[in-house]
């Protein structure tokens, strides 16, 4: 069932999406070579705690998951394209690190995700980075009332495809709401004026994942969570949480 929010619920959504966006960027900020990806966990739980906010993220465990997850953020590294398990191995020079944040605030879910990289770049992650981030404003762009979701899949899949990436197709964005999940799905390939109708209300977590590799495999590491490349080639993942009005998109998960 698709939910369309009112313009109160919609002021409430950015509320909790500033939350994320804070916990992004402390986690942002805390992130250096050595530091571990569970300190970035901590950062990001500490500015959740002072906001007075949940998290969907934190003990949430989908069909696919043998444990429930176990930290407020999900930090995927180099060859991890998403849902990695934030651990004590320190990140090293040159690391691409994605992390994914939720935040629950009187009842409503935001939902974003960034992609950097620590210490000494190489160039063709910070173009990944930047490539995952034009196919998210090309999807953002095409979230407007009259278009459907496949105008926002194709949107993101022709940049990625213009970039020879690939994306696990099993996974993309998703409605959001009162809850981290919600209809309609949004896969990031497919065929533009098919789908489900955008309307004013609709809110959708757009959410661009890109494989360096050019193919669409992946595999499922031992954690059973973490989705990593199959050819080992580096991985960058964006989000935002967007409500489709009137007057163009609004995105609810900046700063």
């Amino acid at each position: 069932m698709v939910e369309l929010k009112n313009d109160t619920a919609l002021d409430a959504m950015r509320e909790a999406g500033r939350v994320v966006a804070r916990a992004l960027e402390a986690a942002r900020k805390a992130a250096a070579v050595g530091v571990s990806p569970r300190e970035l966990d901590e950062a990001a739980r500490a500015v959740l705690a002072e906001a007075g906010a949940g998290s969907p993220f934190l003990g949430y465990r989908p069909s696919f998951a043998p444990t429930p997850f176990p930290a407020v953020i999900c930090v995927s590294v180099n060859d991890a394209v998403v849902h990695g398990i934030p651990t004590d191995r320190p990140l090293a020079d040159g690391d691409l690190v994605s992390v994914d944040c939720g935040a629950e605030l009187d009842g409503w879910t935001g939902d974003a995700a960034i992609s950097f990289t620590v210490g000494m770049p190489r160039p063709e992650d910070l173009e990944l980075i930047a490539t995952t981030e034009r196919a998210l404003q090309a999807g953002i762009a095409a979230a407007v009332p009259g278009n459907r979701i496949g105008d926002i899949s194709h949107a993101i899949g022709t940049v990625a495809q213009a970039a020879g990436c690939g994306m696990p197709t099993d996974f993309g964005g998703h409605g959001i709401g009162r809850r981290m999940h919600e209809d309609p799905g949004v896969p990031n390939r497919g065929r533009p004026g098919r789908g489900y109708p955008l309307r004013p209300g609709l809110v959708l977590a757009i959410e661009p994942m890109l494989m360096a590799g050019g193919r669409d495999a992946y595999r499922t590491a031992g954690d059973g969570w973490t989705l990593c490349t199959v050819d080992g080639s580096r991985a960058a993942h964006v989000e935002h949480t967007v409500a489709v009005t009137e007057e163009g998109p609004r995105v609810l998960t900046r700063l």
